[in-house]
């Protein structure tokens, strides 16, 4: 008590300070009627950076004598993403067995010409504090490099010695074909079945073509894939006119000045490239559906076990990201949103989307209701991914197919306005991290060799009416659907029903008479 007491004693010491210094400093006699919005008198005027915001956030662009481009961003820090882009992936394995993409990703920085083992390359750049990454898509392969700016010209000597003189030694080849065969196990084995489905509804959408080739390597072709092979693809499509090297974080004219010393001249270890052999087939959108019927039960075990689901993706064709109708489907796929029916948080997570009110909210037996919007340069796919218990599988395709015939009605005002808010933010919040600028500006500089700033992408999704929304959907609604079936697909309804009910006004399937049942 007496302790208690005591502490009271004292605060109350301090608090009659606190107001008599208030008191000293509001109507003292120093400075009487100061405003705290007006400089102190006395006190030197504060000099600001006079850098121009657009001027900060302009991408510099080089075309160099061979046809390399040199992107670049600057961003303030102390350590830079270098990386090279190149424009390959499984989509351009027509003439091939596919699966050499997802080989080369593997290979990625293993023994070079400079470089004796992996380890020598990892040693190299821990001096710098770096790491390095290769990752391979439908459409482009990307390596890249995070390290001090200081061991800048360390890093464009390494990525050119990886993506241009690369060993690939026979013990090397044999690990990747071990690596490959374990993912391929792994996607077949995994809880999420989203990887699977996405390669799937691809496969469904362009039948044997372009994007609708395999990413990963098909189980028969893990033997078939040899290092003559690989010369023979990398011959062709690593070319400098296919290339970008982009960074961020450094300065234009010192990654110029790198490129030019690295990758000017240099004859890659497979010869004088062949760009001629190039396949330049354009996506031929086919839809059409793949079913695997799997069993489902036993997928993930345990204390809190999931319980068997049936998978359904549904697409229809939208657009290419070159094309004007890109922003309306991306603020249309952040309008529908969705997720998993166990997702926790508030409107910033995507709860007033319509697959989480119209959905998720309604039909408590839906575990998932997601929306995907995926984008090439020739073509796109709006897919809607779902997932109930086998023995719902039917209502779920209903649910769905009402949901894609709803998106040609008149949007609200308010859901419109949320979903192009939330689209700017994601847009904002993800272009803080200095490897998603990377890749945004290689990818964009790729695919149209400029840049589209953040500002101006936000005024184009500003922009955006319902009148936009309710066009690209109603062409969108047009084409043939793309399906996907994982599971128990007893309760399927035929692909014929699912067309059908994207036929119709309602998006009913039709109504089935069973004798028994």
């Amino acid at each position: 008590m007496a302790a208690h007491m005591s502490h009271c004693r004292s605060w109350g010491r301090v608090q009659r300070f606190g107001i008599a210094v208030y008191r000293k400093y509001s109507s003292g006699s120093r400075y009487p009627n100061i405003s705290l919005s007006a400089p102190l008198p006395g006190i030197p005027k504060p000099v600001f950076a006079s850098v121009d915001g657009h001027e900060q956030c302009e991408t510099k662009i080089t075309t160099l004598e061979n046809g390399l481009k040199v992107a670049s961003q600057n961003k303030f820090g102390q350590f830079c993403t270098v990386g090279i882009l190149v424009n390959s992936g499984s989509r351009h394995e027509t003439k091939y067995p596919s699966g050499i993409a997802h080989f080369l990703e593997k290979l990625a920085f293993s023994s070079t010409a400079q470089y004796g083992s992996k380890d020598e390359i990892l040693l190299t750049l821990e001096k710098h504090g770096g790491i390095c990454d290769c990752q391979t898509s439908r459409d482009t392969t990307m390596y890249a490099v995070s390290a001090e700016v200081k061991g800048l010209d360390t890093v464009v000597s390494l990525l050119s010695d990886a993506v241009l003189q690369p060993r690939l030694l026979d013990e090397e080849i044999e690990m990747t074909r071990m690596a490959v065969r374990f993912e391929l196990e792994d996607l077949n084995m995994r809880p999420d079945p989203e990887p699977l489905l996405t390669e799937m509804i691809h496969a469904a959408a362009y039948r044997g073509n372009t994007v609708g080739l395999p990413r990963f390597c098909p189980v028969d072709n893990v033997e078939k894939i040899d290092k003559k092979l690989l010369h023979t693809y990398l011959r062709s499509y690593y070319c400098p006119e296919r290339m970008v090297l982009a960074g961020v974080g450094i300065e234009h004219e010192q990654l110029v000045a790198c490129a030019r010393k690295y990758l000017l001249d240099v004859k890659p270890v497979w010869g004088a490239s062949t760009p001629t052999n190039v396949d330049l087939s354009v996506a031929q959108y086919t839809g059409g559906i793949v079913r695997m019927d799997k069993d489902m039960s036993d997928v993930s075990l345990g204390p809190t076990p999931i319980p068997e689901l049936t998978h359904i993706m549904i697409g229809l064709e939208s657009c290419s990201f070159l094309e004007e109708d890109f922003i309306p489907f991306a603020v249309l796929n952040m309008m529908m949103g969705g997720g998993g029916s166990f997702s926790a948080g508030g409107p910033g997570k995507g709860m007033f989307t319509r697959l989480y009110l119209n959905v998720l909210n309604r039909h408590h037996w839906m575990y998932n209701a997601t929306s995907y919007h995926h984008s090439y340069e020739d073509s796109g796919l709006l897919c809607i991914h779902a997932s109930a218990d086998p023995r719902q599988v039917r209502e779920m395709v209903e649910i769905i197919t009402r949901e894609f015939i709803q998106m040609a009605g008149t949007a609200g005002e308010m859901e419109l306005a949320r979903a192009k808010t939330q689209l700017k933010s994601m847009l904002m919040m993800n272009l803080e991290s200095r490897p998603v600028i990377f890749e945004d500006v290689g990818r964009q500089v790729l695919a149209t060799g400029t840049r589209k700033l953040p500002h101006e992408l936000c005024d184009l999704i500003s922009n955006i009416t319902a009148s936009d929304i309710k066009r690209v959907t109603t062409k969108m609604l047009r084409s043939k659907p793309a399906v996907a079936a994982l599971g128990d697909l007893t309760e399927m309804p035929s692909y014929e029903h699912i067309q059908a009910a994207l036929s119709s006004k309602d998006g009913r399937l039709p109504r089935m008479y069973r004798l028994f049942r």
